[in-house]
């Protein structure tokens, strides 16, 4: 690996800057909990399945745009890849503001598909140069605090957002179920409409003021060009990235992780809307699954690796993402959505322990290996969209059993043996 040496000034730069990239992204992708009510209400959408495109359209960009990021990254550097992820953000932003007056719920999720490009193309950048940027004996910690601002900025989202958008939004809600005249409910549905325009506007401007700002700054660039030696294909033989299993697992891994994750902190407030929750109440649902997401990584920085390894640490997460799913389907009401919050903890350490173990050993395929696993991401398209396809022939709560029950489960089967198949020796 090439040494990346930067002075302190520069070190200590470099991380505020990518520590405000890391709250931008967790600002923008927490704010789905919040858009699939909204959206639903405001487009008119008869059945949450269609809601929930919300989170396919945003989440199924990853899928598209990780192979291609690690191409761009390749031709521009990190910090003008990070800068451009940015723009495109800003442009994804943008498209809510005509989605909004046209009403367009097929336009806003172009706009949600777009920021999602913006963000693949982001973190396919952020990820690894976190791990880099400093001494590679530390890159764990970093990468841990780092999660810490996403997680903070996943917690402001549903507050702010859900103040804006979803005030006092059973009262509107069943203003518009009471409406007869179409003209005054189209009235009322455009008024609604209507409060997502400023906010948006404004992340429009600074999205673009710091895709700006941050490709004139000095960000320090670093090169992977010594981790990609041919060492480790001389050794084993090895010409492809499909050759490593426990590289192609922890993509999968990182699949069901995602789904899992959008599951409890995304879709915890229809869940809870349909346990009886008014829809003033159920908005902030996500916030408490961020806060339990928050304390897992807290606890994290104490006891990985002194007290216990990442990989005993994410069969334990399995291990209890499946109790508090047998958990909230044995309950109901307030114990329901505790149990459904504290998934958030379960699924804290899961992207840390999964990313580092897929990766493990691949030599000259590091870079593809990540984009592989940012792939992974896609998850969060698929699995909402399977319980929203099931809730609607078995009920909501045996489709959430149904479907959280697979991702915890291969989750730990990947904790147990699957990191360890086809790993390169040393």
């Amino acid at each position: 690996m090439t040494t990346n040496k930067t002075n302190n000034a520069s070190y200590t730069g470099a991380m505020v800057i990518v520590a405000s990239l890391f709250f931008i992204f967790g600002f923008v992708t927490w704010l789905n909990g919040t858009l699939i009510p909204f959206l639903k209400l405001t487009c008119n959408l008869d059945t949450d399945a269609k809601a929930f495109l919300v989170t396919f359209a945003f989440f199924i960009a990853y899928f598209v745009l990780a192979i291609p990021s690690s191409w761009i990254l390749e031709k521009v550097g990190f910090k003008n890849g990070m800068s451009l992820g940015l723009a495109i953000m800003a442009v994804g932003a943008m498209i809510f503001i005509p989605a909004a007056n046209a009403r367009s719920f097929m336009m806003f999720l172009v706009g949600l598909f777009v920021q999602g490009m913006g963000l693949a193309l982001l973190q396919t950048a952020v990820n690894p140069y976190v791990s880099i940027i400093g001494p590679i004996e530390s890159a764990a910690t970093r990468i841990s605090v780092m999660g810490i601002f996403n997680k903070l900025a996943g917690i402001a989202a549903p507050l702010v957002f859900g103040k804006i958008l979803l005030g006092n939004a059973s009262e509107i809600s069943d203003s518009i179920a009471a409406a007869t005249d179409p003209l005054a409910k189209a009235e009322l549905l455009n008024q609604l409409a209507n409060r997502i325009v400023n906010p948006y506007i404004i992340m429009t401007i600074v999205l673009f003021a710091l895709a700006i700002g941050l490709r004139y700054t000095n960000l320090p660039e670093v090169n992977l060009d010594g981790d990609d030696s041919d060492d480790a294909v001389s050794k084993d033989g090895k010409t492809s990235i499909f050759q490593y299993p426990h590289a192609v697992l922890g993509a999968l891994a990182i699949f069901f992780y995602v789904g899992a994750e959008v599951m409890a902190g995304d879709i915890i407030g229809t869940y809870g809307k349909n346990l009886g929750f008014s829809l003033d109440e159920s908005k902030y649902f996500t916030t408490f699954t961020l806060i339990g997401m928050l304390i897992g990584y807290v606890l994290s920085l104490f006891l990985i690796p002194k007290v216990i390894k990442q990989e005993q640490w994410l069969k334990v997460s399995a291990i209890l993402g499946i109790i508090l799913t047998c958990a909230a389907y044995a309950t109901s009401g307030s114990a329901a959505v505790t149990c459904i919050a504290a998934l958030g903890f379960a699924n804290a350490v899961m992207w840390p322990a999964i990313f580092p173990l897929g990766i493990d050993g691949l030599g000259r395929f590091t870079k593809m290996g990540s984009a592989l696993l940012i792939m992974g991401i896609a998850g969060g398209a698929v699995v909402p969209q399977i319980y929203g396809f099931l809730s609607n022939s078995i009920g909501f709560e045996k489709a959430f059993l149904c479907t959280m029950i697979p991702c915890y489960v291969y989750i730990l089967y990947f904790a147990q043996s699957g990191y360890k198949l086809g790993r390169a020796k040393a």
